[in-house]
């Protein structure tokens, strides 16, 4: 036997062994060095789809902050059951800051919702790098629905229950939610129809193959100044500067439909605290642009102060928030 070819396959595999780790360290240096973060792209996933108003938001806020970051904010739009797929596929992903979830008050139902089903615990399983606004609801309609004012409306949807159909973006969005809210407060069992996002919910709405949707200003206020859909009410205390024409529901005589959505940016649990600091700090500066505060004015929503721009804040409201709409769906049966 020739000594030479297995001393040459030992040789080659220590080197292939050798340059694994070199390539391994190399791997594991500068790009997950929190000192150096970040030295590379970063993507934000969307758990709806685009063009929605979770989408719009992230949108808004992600050139700024790419700015103050010095590189790009790629959005990444992963949709389905009601925002769980994207949050459960970035709560798998590297704590590395390199993958950041852009959510809304979902995050805060989801465990009510799917119980065991949920793939991740939203407290457990994420960091909260702050919070981003916090957005109206309005109550709208095809533009030929009979019903003229929200009193009609209420009326209406009472004495045609059965004949009424409610879009939605799918169980767990803010539309349900808001949707769940209305028509418990009338007392009515209306046909949901769910969509695979706000946008195409919106698009047979105007399209008039539904009848009415509970949806975020930041998705509606466009349609309704167009004239588009037909507007009854904001869920809001106050009526909004956008819209100064939209009574409020409690206005209208219904104060239990009061429900605004906010937004707010994750990444994986164990992602290192400088990450998130400057994470957190290039939120606050994309919050305080001119630019933002005026695409979200026109909107119906502002930018969150940023003493609420922070994980602390966060994490207190998430962890009220998951205690509260855990007593509403559980009352309502889910």
């Amino acid at each position: 036997m020739n000594p030479v070819g297995p001393r040459k396959v030992v040789a080659t595999s220590a080197a292939l062994a050798g340059l694994s780790l070199v390539l391994a360290a190399c791997s594991s240096g500068a790009g997950n060095d929190p000192a150096s973060y970040p030295d590379d792209d970063i993507e934000v996933v969307v758990p709806f789809a685009a063009g929605g108003p979770t989408d719009t938001v992230t949108r808004m806020i992600a050139e700024p902050m790419a700015e103050e970051l010095g590189v790009q904010l790629v959005v990444q739009n992963v949709e389905g059951a009601g925002g769980t797929v994207g949050a459960g596929q970035v709560a798998a992903e590297d704590p590395d800051g390199y993958t950041v979830l852009m959510h809304h008050i979902g995050m805060s139902t989801a465990p009510a919702l799917y119980g065991e089903q949920l793939a991740y615990d939203p407290v457990e399983d994420f960091e909260t790098v702050g919070l981003v606004t916090e957005v109206p609801m309005t109550v709208i309609a095809r533009s030929d629905f009979e019903p003229d004012t929200f009193e009609d409306f209420v009326t209406y949807v009472q004495e045609h229950e059965s004949e009424v159909t409610m879009a939605t973006a799918g169980e767990g969005a803010a539309s349900d939610l808001c949707g769940r809210l209305l028509t418990t407060a009338l007392g009515v069992e209306v046909t949901v129809v769910p969509y695979d996002g706000t946008g195409p919910a919106m698009e047979d709405l105007v399209g008039r193959q539904v009848d009415f949707m509970c949806d975020q200003t930041t998705n509606t206020t466009g349609q309704i100044t167009e004239g588009t859909v037909k507007a009854y009410a904001v869920t809001t205390p106050e009526r909004i500067e956008s819209l100064p024409d939209l009574p409020t529901t409690a206005e209208a005589g219904q104060p239990d439909v009061a429900v605004s959505v906010w937004h707010g940016l994750y990444v994986p649990a164990g992602t290192p605290p400088e990450v998130v600091e400057k994470l957190t700090a290039a939120l606050q500066v994309a919050l305080e642009d001119q630019s933002v505060i005026d695409q979200m004015a026109e909107l119906g929503t502002t930018p969150v102060d940023a003493e609420r721009a922070t994980p602390e804040a966060h994490t207190e409201l998430l962890t009220e928030q998951i205690a509260t709409w855990g007593d509403v769906i559980g009352t309502q049966g889910g």
